[in-house]
């Protein structure tokens, strides 16, 4: 059996203990701030509304007839209704108007993806002790129906639909974030010697115990060690004991 002594930095674990917090933090503003710019155009604030615009147009194509509109008589407008409107660039660089709207500084999908992050994020913070990490095979099996949509599109075999693109996005980022985050949560324990309970067969509960240490189940596969200190416990000196397998 080896022994290590654990001494992680207070920025460190404060790291662990928050981290989903802060991304999900940054996941709200990220997608919140798009769907200020229409609200802001629509107040006759457009000095603010077109620098998000702005900046968003480096993450996302902003197609008009791909977007929501906000604050105006319909959610979405078609290819030909924007050309109507505005003519031939309208339907691509469209940002509305009082009489349609405006279009929120993300398309449809974009929309779908970061929103779904931030829900999904809520729902991990939430739920963390009973969730464990999606597989990568079933990873792949998520994402494809947004691969398959995406890529039809951009070849011009067809042209999707607003339901379609919220859809695909959506499972996009819920498997995303099923994927990565557990295995963040795993990463951090390790460094830090905290643990998150995790439902059976993830972890093994302790053998042998360190002395005055409370243990439980380690989170994660097996063959990284056995006996870790709950989280909220204080090990700055402590020997913490591995299996060694």
């Amino acid at each position: 059996m080896t022994e290590i002594y654990a001494r992680p930095s207070r920025t460190l674990s404060w790291l662990a203990g928050h981290w989903a917090g802060l991304a999900n933090a940054l996941a709200a503003v990220f997608v919140a701030l798009p769907l200020m710019a229409p609200v802001l155009m629509s107040l006759g604030w457009s000095s603010p509304a077109l620098t998000i615009y702005s900046a968003y147009r480096l993450v996302c194509h902003q197609w008009a007839f791909r977007s929501y509109f906000l604050m105006g008589p319909q959610w979405t407008y078609s290819y030909d209704e924007l050309e109507r409107y505005g003519g031939p660039l309208a339907p691509y660089a469209a940002l509305g108007g009082p009489e349609i709207g405006y279009k929120v500084a993300f398309c449809e999908r974009d929309l779908a993806i970061y929103l779904s992050l931030l829900l999904a994020g809520l729902a991990y913070v939430r739920f963390t002790n009973r969730i464990q990490p999606l597989s990568f095979r079933a990873y792949l099996l998520l994402i494809l129906p947004m691969a398959l949509d995406g890529f039809s599109q951009l070849f011009g075999w067809r042209e999707s639909s607003p339901l379609l693109r919220v859809l695909t996005g959506s499972l996009f980022s819920i498997a995303s974030v099923w994927l990565i985050y557990p295995r963040v949560e795993m990463l951090l324990a390790r460094l830090t010697n905290t643990i998150s309970v995790r439902p059976e067969p993830f972890g093994k509960a302790c053998s042998e115990p360190a002395e005055g240490l409370r243990t439980g189940t380690v989170e994660g596969p097996t063959t990284w060690g056995s006996s870790l200190p709950l989280r909220g416990t204080t090990h700055s000196t402590e020997k913490v004991a591995f299996s060694g397998e």
